[in-house]
């Protein structure tokens, strides 16, 4: 029992929903973190009693990860499964889906798989938002033009929106995910980076198949236990799940109606305003101050104005007094967008600046709006974790703080360069360019081209 020690945390004093806060509905904030490949990841496992150790092809290292023996996962299961019970889960239930749960080690792998290069603005953009999604979801809505229409009138979100949703989570209900759900739970909740979360997260699978909702063998989703068209979570699913079709089963997976109300309704307990969009594309002056970039610096349209932002098509923005924060993902040669409230409201759904962007401009594109009149550029350099952590070591060295360097390059990162760059009497666009990493001894050994 010698690699029992690893899971104590999981079999002693479950807490189920000490660190929900941090995460969002769907497949944790993991997802906007990691990238999708151009081409499909391969592994080789080899497996030991105490480790698993991993060769991706994307990287050619190897990663040593903690498995617990099959004896250990049964006696965790054991404790899951009085966990369970406490909580009101019955002996039904328990004996025919948790106890029969298996330790699946590729969810472990792909919790533990970072990304080896951070995914600049183009990247992203560019993979997501595509002409072949924006006529799939053009063609979706002329189908179900009755359902969105109705849906929206009740919820209040439009039509745009819920299909870029739909379209960003599973490729308009083509990726759902096939890892069984009780499988994926069972396993991260015996494992020690999440326990408490994840265990939660099982518990309300079961009160799902309790409620009976979806077939046990049929209940599949994610690695880490996203669900369904719009990849809910099991305590987003028990909370804003809707059976809309009216057969009596909150349905995600083969009812549509019911998936699009869930999505519009979980949109509108998180603040969705109906009367107003997520932003804009705008463009810049010449002498714009980009200290003033970043969501957490919010002022009126008006003020934005006297600063000289325009729309994209150099019309002027209006006098409103409607907050917006201004964004430059990718630096002063790229796009510029005001966002407002609904950009925040995106960003409660995925806590990443570049799916909420992607959100609304794919929800543009589908109401029929242009490109955009700003291309990101695709010349910027591609960076690795270990690069990205030293960038943000030198920059705590230097006074500018990021916090803990975790090789994530977000906001508080960015902020960071920005203030950088204007000691260095530079554009302070926040966008970590050749100059900027040659200064701050970051050495760059892939540009994309």
């Amino acid at each position: 029992m010698k690699t029992l020690r690893i899971f104590l945390p999981v079999l002693c004093c479950i807490s189920f929903f000490a660190n929900a806060q941090a995460t969002t509905h769907s497949s944790l904030a993991s997802k906007s973190t990691q990238p999708l490949t151009t081409q499909p990841l391969t592994t080789e496992t080899t497996v030991t009693p105490e480790t698993t150790t991993v060769k991706t092809a994307n990287t050619n290292s190897a990663q040593t990860l903690p498995i617990i023996s099959e004896a250990e996962f049964s006696v965790c299961i054991n404790l899951l499964s009085e966990k369970a019970k406490s909580a009101g889960i019955s002996n039904n239930i328990i004996n025919d889906n948790l106890a029969k749960a298996n330790f699946n080690t590729r969810v472990i792998e792909l919790d533990r798989q970072q990304p080896e290069f951070s995914l600049s603005f183009a990247d992203y953009f560019n993979r997501r938002v595509t002409d072949q999604r924006v006529e799939q979801g053009r063609a979706l809505m002329i189908k179900h033009r009755k359902l969105l229409n109705r849906v929206a009138q009740q919820y209040g979100v439009p039509a745009p929106y819920l299909l870029a949703f739909w379209g960003l989570e599973t490729n308009y209900g083509g990726l759902f995910g096939n890892i069984r759900v009780v499988d994926s739970l069972a396993t991260l909740a015996c494992d020690t980076k999440r326990s408490d979360f994840f265990t939660g997260e099982l518990i309300s699978a079961l009160r799902i198949l309790e409620e009976g909702a979806i077939a046990p063998d049929k209940m599949v989703g994610s690695w880490a236990g996203a669900m369904g068209n719009f990849q809910f979570m099991p305590s987003a699913f028990l909370k804003n799940a809707v059976d809309y079709d009216g057969d009596n089963k909150r349905d995600l997976w083969n009812s549509t109606p019911d998936a699009m109300a869930s999505a519009e309704k979980y949109l509108q307990s998180l603040g969705w305003q109906h009367s107003e969009r997520w932003g804009r594309e705008v463009k810049l002056p010449i002498d714009f101050p980009f200290l003033e970039a970043g969501l957490k610096n919010s002022r009126p349209l008006s003020e934005w104005r006297k600063l000289g932002v325009k729309r994209a098509d150099n019309k002027p923005l209006s006098n409103d007094n409607v907050n917006a924060s201004l964004l430059v993902p990718a630096g002063y040669h790229g796009p510029a967008f005001l966002v407002y409230a609904n950009f925040n409201v995106i960003m409660h759904w995925n806590r990443s600046e570049f799916y909420a962007l992607a959100v609304g401009l794919l929800a543009d594109r589908i109401a029929g709006g242009g490109k955009l009149l700003q291309s990101p550029p695709e010349d910027g350099p591609r960076l690795r974790r270990e690069q990205v952590i030293t960038l943000q070591e030198q920059l705590n060295q230097k006074g500018f703080d990021v916090g803990i360097p975790d090789g994530i390059f977000g906001p508080g990162t960015r902020r960071a360069i920005s203030e950088f760059q204007h000691q260095q009497n530079m554009i302070a666009d926040g966008y970590p360019g050749v100059k900027i990493l040659e200064l701050l001894g970051v050495t760059i050994d892939s540009v994309k081209n």
